[in-house]
């Protein structure tokens, strides 16, 4: 059985402090970038190479988040229903490349999907069967942040589930999403592909980062030690689960910020969308009525002013 490597304690801790950062919201990111560096990055790191590739990051991102947007108005003006499924082991960086997805969209249009484990009742029923209601209506996109692909994964693994379910899953998925896609839903899934090293780091920065603690389950740590059970599970998946209609397409996501903008540009590339026309807006003169006056706050309904 493999040990993992020893990391010289500058290169963890650069390391932890640059996915602590990558944490942040990109225009928070670039702010603190200028005025505040980065702790455990050097300043000739932080104003070299690596501030200049997370500018260039940042371009791009805004560049692909801006094109999103035209995707969503012409997901509505088209009736396009759009289904996209989020795969990979923990602390593989789904979260982040969904909330770079979802970050300038409007919720009502784009929506996220994260179902807790199957209650008792859920259990019984036809496994797709609590997936089923929150499938895209016409002019929708839906992102699942895991999805039915957990009986393949974590429930194979943990023994969650029978060996004669997780067959029947296998039986039943390629038939499931076929019946989806003829339906008019196009349906994307994507595999966010990491190292041992990386996941290893990420669950350390998880760690020892107040503000990420509660990522980390009893769950997420037994995953790692069955590092090698996951990682038969996920080729049995690939291997029976790819079919023409929803292939199966593996983000190399070992670097979350280049992870999120390959992903972004391939999902945006599954389309042939166009800018959808918008009629000018006109803000309209405020009406002013001669008897109104503005009615003072109570004070005590007001909230303290504490910065």
């Amino acid at each position: 059985m493999s040990t993992q490597p020893p990391l010289e304690h500058d290169e963890l801790v650069r390391r932890i402090s640059r996915d602590l950062a990558d944490g942040y919201d990109e225009e928070l990111e670039m702010e603190i970038e200028d005025h505040h560096p980065l702790p455990g990055v050097s300043s000739s790191a932080a104003s070299g190479g690596e501030k200049d590739y997370r500018r260039e990051y940042f371009r791009q991102l805004f560049r692909l988040q801006a094109e999103l947007v035209k995707l969503q108005d012409w997901v509505v003006a088209s009736g396009a229903k759009v289904l996209i499924l989020f795969e990979g082991r923990d602390a593989a960086g789904k979260g982040g490349a969904i909330k770079r997805i979802t970050q300038k969209l409007n919720p009502r249009v784009c929506r996220v999907v994260a179902l807790p484990a199957p209650n008792d009742r859920e259990r019984t029923q036809w496994y797709f069967q609590r997936y089923v209601p929150h499938l895209p209506a016409a002019g929708e996109i839906v992102l699942f942040d895991r999805s039915w692909y957990n009986r393949a994964g974590v429930e194979q693994v943990m023994g969650f589930c029978t060996p004669e379910e997780y067959e029947e899953f296998f039986r039943s998925v390629p038939e499931f999403e076929r019946m989806l896609v003829r339906s008019g839903i196009t349906l994307l899934k994507y595999w966010f592909s990491i190292t041992d090293e990386e996941q290893y780091l990420r669950f350390l920065g998880r760690i020892h980062d107040p503000l990420k603690q509660w990522k980390l389950s009893a769950m997420d740590l037994e995953s790692r030690r069955r590092w090698e059970d996951y990682t038969k599970a996920k080729e049995v998946m690939l291997a029976r689960s790819h079919i023409p209609e929803a292939r199966w397409w593996v983000v190399q996501a070992v670097d979350k910020k280049r992870a999120r903008l390959n992903c972004i540009d391939h999902l945006l590339k599954q389309f042939h969308y166009a800018e959808t026309p918008k009629p000018l807006i006109v803000l309209p003169q405020r009406e002013h009525h001669e008897h109104y006056s503005r009615q003072a706050v109570p004070a005590e309904m007001l909230v303290p002013e504490v910065y």
